[in-house]
């Protein structure tokens, strides 16, 4: 609705829609559905392309599968390769040229190298995830031979690393890149190359107009803007759309299950506890729990707590595992995952 009334967007204007990837996996109505219900609103919003994010792996390769079998756009990575080969495989397409206004836009998809470890592991554990530079180094060459004019990346990538590959980018022409994962708003210029992030969770769209002279193969102009998705009148069909996906979930999701006399935030001590504890009581054999807070998802609102809202809550399909650990390799464990960047929290029973 925003695009259509502030933007004046068109499905058959001069306009490309690009997803820096993680399309599905939190909120009850996305993972639920394993990601179906997304890939059917995008396809509605006339998206052009995506990056392959950690979490398009989070239901499986089978499930990715189905998701592009079901979108009407590409699914991008340029640097995903078999294991021990250098097959590139076959989810993932590394690039497309789509022509807009009279200019061949050559689309390149990075994912994060952070990958085997912020998915499943065992999910990826076919693949790797080869570096940002030598894909594009090989890439970039086949989508000027297929006449790409105007390059731009849809990565799933963070801002340093964004900030890192523009010196590259630069030297292989490509004019902007787009990022993902770290959750960050970012719109700058680093090497003569714009970088856009636009947040997480739909906050945020990043509109970029680029003037394009297909002569001379050059930028004349380009203006970025972050805009908040906040107000505006609702788009009808994708509203309709939304809603159906909302009443087939329910005949599951709403049964109410609890309550909450106020709401338990998604970062605080309550919410960190709850989660924990729920462990210990499943398990009240063991000593500790723990498990990492990027799982945790959302709040609880106050008010009746649905099925739905848990799901939402802690949306992968984790498995508690039982292990018996001596102390230090509980501190190790620990460690290993605070140096990875993925903070800890845990509860304990006191002793008698």
């Amino acid at each position: 609705g925003l695009w259509k009334n502030n933007e004046g967007y068109t499905d058959a204007g001069p306009f490309l829609i690009l997803s820096g990837g993680d399309n599905w996996t939190g909120p009850a109505i996305s993972t639920w559905t394993k990601g179906e219900s997304m890939v059917d609103v995008m396809n509605a919003m006339g998206y052009d392309a995506t990056a392959i994010g950690n979490h398009e792996f989070d239901f499986k390769v089978d499930v990715l599968n189905q998701r592009i079998g079901q979108a009407d756009f590409p699914f991008l990575s340029a640097n995903i390769r078999k294991k021990g080969a250098d097959d590139i495989p076959g989810f993932a397409t590394p690039y497309t040229v789509v022509e807009v206004n009279g200019v061949k836009v050559g689309l390149i998809g990075l994912s994060s190298l952070s990958t085997p470890y912020t998915t499943f592991p065992d999910n990826v554990k076919d693949y790797d995830f080869i570096s940002y530079d030598t894909a594009l180094e090989e890439i970039v060459p086949q989508v000027k031979a297929e006449g790409g004019e105007l390059l731009i990346v849809a990565g799933h990538i963070c801002r340093a690393e964004m900030v890192e590959l523009a010196p590259l980018a630069a030297q292989l022409g490509i004019t902007l890149i787009g990022g993902g994962h770290c959750h960050e708003v970012v719109n700058e210029s680093i090497n003569g190359v714009t970088l856009v992030q636009a947040g997480c969770c739909m906050k945020y769209y990043i509109k970029v107009d680029i003037s394009f002279d297909p002569v001379t193969d050059t930028v004349v102009s380009m203006t970025t803007n972050t805009v908040e998705n906040r107000g505006g009148t609702p788009d009808p069909e994708i509203a309709d759309i939304v809603s159906g996906w909302q009443d087939r979930v329910n005949e599951t999701l709403a049964e109410v299950i609890g309550y909450a006399d106020q709401e338990i935030g998604m970062r605080t001590h309550g919410m960190y506890n709850m989660a924990t504890d729920s462990m210990l009581t499943a398990y009240p054999a063991a000593d500790i729990s723990f498990t990492n807070i990027g799982g945790i998802r959302q709040s609880i609102p106050a008010g009746d707590i649905t099925v739905g809202t848990i799901v939402g809550v802690l949306p992968f399909e984790n498995e508690m595992v039982q292990l018996e650990l001596t102390g230090a390799q509980i501190v190790d464990c620990v460690e290993d995952l605070i140096m990875g960047g993925m903070t800890t929290i845990g509860g304990y029973k006191l002793a008698d």
